[in-house]
């Protein structure tokens, strides 16, 4: 089974400002709002450390995931598992536009437990929402 959840947004800001945001991992704390550290090497291959809060449960939670793509102004990529039962790929493409960037954001989940109640989802497209658009603050203050 397979479950995908989205969430797009436009910011005035070239690929390249946006893609400085998301690459700096070690200032995760001081802007975003569900990914609130993350430290390792963006590199394809490597794993990083991602510690996330669901902002309206506040349920924490740490993980490493592997860096499947790392490709500068243009996609980051990575993919993790939950006890071998189902795995998710995270994605942030960027896609350049008259008046800046298109961010989306897109996480597939395959496997057993992908079947997510209403609920669930509403949290998890919230908590994209959230990201993209302090990515968006933070992309066009610099």
């Amino acid at each position: 089974m397979t479950a995908k959840i989205s969430a797009t947004i436009e910011i005035a800001a070239p690929p390249e400002q946006v893609w400085a945001v998301l690459a700096d991992l070690a200032s995760y704390p001081e802007w975003n709002p569900v990914f609130r550290k993350a430290s390792g090497q963006l590199t394809p291959g490597n794993k990083i450390t991602i510690t996330s809060t669901q902002p309206e449960t506040g349920h924490t939670m740490t993980v490493k995931v592997k860096v499947l793509t790392a490709e500068p102004a243009a996609e980051l990529r990575w993919a993790s598992s939950v006890l071998g039962l189902m795995t998710g790929e995270h994605s942030f493409i960027l896609s350049p536009t008259s008046s800046g960037t298109q961010l989306r954001q897109t996480q597939t989940y395959r496997g057993l437990f992908t079947r997510f109640p209403p609920k669930t989802i509403g949290r998890i497209q919230a908590s994209f929402e959230a990201i993209n658009e302090a990515i968006r603050q933070r992309a066009e203050d610099r």
